[in-house]
């Protein structure tokens, strides 16, 4: 459906990206943010999505929903990628309760 979405929170505020959002077969819509690291250490690549980056996706992620017309099912993931090895976190994080 889209590649790098991007939303900004006002006119010098940045908002938030997603990388790729795509259609599972299941009907789901999937927002998917990918990280890349050389190596895996301090956690690899898929712990370098902290909950600050999720935040940002998230918020990406809700503007996208506003422009259809029905909210489909949701999932956010995450590919991982540390040197030759690439790993798809499926239902990586969730929306925190209070949003």
């Amino acid at each position: 459906m889209a590649r790098n979405y991007r939303v900004a929170r006002g006119p010098s505020a940045r908002g938030g990206e997603v990388d790729l959002i795509l259609w599972a077969r299941d009907g789901t819509l999937v927002f998917v943010e990918v990280r890349a690291r050389e190596r895996d250490a301090h956690g690899g690549a898929a712990a370098s999505v902290t909950r600050a980056k999720q935040r940002k996706v998230i918020f990406a992620a809700t503007c996208f929903l506003r422009t259809l017309a029905e909210i489909p099912p949701c999932r956010f993931d995450v590919v991982a990628i540390d040197g030759d090895r690439v790993e798809w976190l499926q239902g990586a994080f969730d929306v925190p309760a209070e949003h």
